[in-house]
């Protein structure tokens, strides 16, 4: 595809995004407001490592590595790279495109990689949705191999979130459209419904969407109802009763455990924002647009430094990943 056609599909999802986003930011929605809750936990000026837009480099989701080394899901251009800690980016792996060019994907229009993890071995787990049945699912890429599907999931559907339960090698993963939480074997196969709770549903637009585990159970957020919600993981395996851990986060897309309890760090994708949020549902706003964010897409944490990817939806200029310090 050329650049200039890329450009304009790209375009054109945004501007899907962007009347969606209207809806899905109205505070009215929720009901809630933001509240501060003292100091920001961040400190040092970010440090930015640049995509390029015309080649479709929107970063949706990141995966990190013991090293500091970034594994992105470039979301338009149906790929996944390799940023190395001196900023250097490498595409692993470029997912077939669909026949009909994606635009079948349900709301979004066009085909798009989305989450993705990385195991102990170094193998790169991701989700592809393209409204097709021969290529959305889970997807899989070895050290050194060929990314591969392992497991089909509705071409109706909008697989987003995705999490690796190590303990079990389970696969979780949030469907957006469908308001359901998939279960997966690492080695793949016939994928279960987990949860399809009322709370995982959308309002219009999408609804659940990143997508962690943490101790014990599975924690999603919904980004049409500004929620995060916390769903324990029965000793059976079968899901809890959902529980309501925050509301009043418009736009809430991707959020990552800071290392202290429950406490957590999620980016508001409309508004070009991340939030902390307490415990007890309480957040403030600890980056926002003057930092660099671009419609930030994900968040990761390890040790004392954050990473937030921004895939430049709506603003259309500088897809980015931004590199801060967390204070402890």
């Amino acid at each position: 595809m050329s650049s200039n056609k890329k450009l304009l599909n790209l375009s054109a999802a945004s501007a899907v995004l962007v009347a969606a986003a209207a809806a899905a930011l109205n505070p009215a929605a929720s009901g809630a407001v933001s509240a501060s809750t003292g100091a920001a936990p961040l400190s040092g000026p970010p440090v930015s490592v640049h995509f390029d837009l015309a080649k479709g480099q929107t970063p949706e989701n990141i995966a990190l590595a013991p090293g500091g080394d970034a594994y992105v899901t470039f979301a338009a251009g149906r790929q996944v790279a390799k940023v190395s800690r001196d900023g250097t980016t490498r595409i692993l792996a470029t997912l077939p495109k669909p026949a009909d060019g994606g635009m079948h994907t349900p709301v979004l229009g066009f085909a798009l990689t989305v989450g993705i993890v990385r195991a102990h071995d170094g193998t790169l787990y991701f989700l592809y949705a393209t409204g097709t049945a021969d290529l959305t699912g889970v997807w899989r890429l070895r050290p050194g191999g060929e990314p591969e599907r392992i497991a089909a999931l509705p071409a109706n559907g909008l697989p987003n979130g995705l999490a690796l339960d190590a303990r079990t090698r389970m696969l979780y993963v949030t469907d957006s459209v469908l308001g359901t939480v998939w279960r997966v074997r690492t080695t793949g196969g016939t994928p279960t419904s987990w949860s399809t709770a009322p709370e995982l549903a959308s309002t219009g637009f999408l609804g659940a969407n990143g997508l962690k585990i943490h101790k014990g159970a599975v924690w999603a957020t919904n980004l049409d109802k500004g929620t995060i919600l916390h769903i324990p993981i029965r000793p059976d395996g079968r899901a809890g009763r959902v529980r309501t851990e925050a509301t009043g986060l418009q736009g809430i897309d991707d959020f990552a455990f800071t290392g202290r309890g429950d406490q957590l760090l999620a980016t508001l994708n409309g508004t070009n924002q991340v939030a902390l949020v307490q415990p007890d549902g309480r957040h403030s706003i600890v980056l926002t647009p003057a930092d660099g964010l671009q419609n930030p897409t994900s968040i990761a944490v390890r040790g004392d430094t954050v990473h937030v990817t921004s895939a430049a939806y709506l603003t259309g200029k500088d897809p980015n990943l931004l590199r801060v310090h967390l204070k402890r």
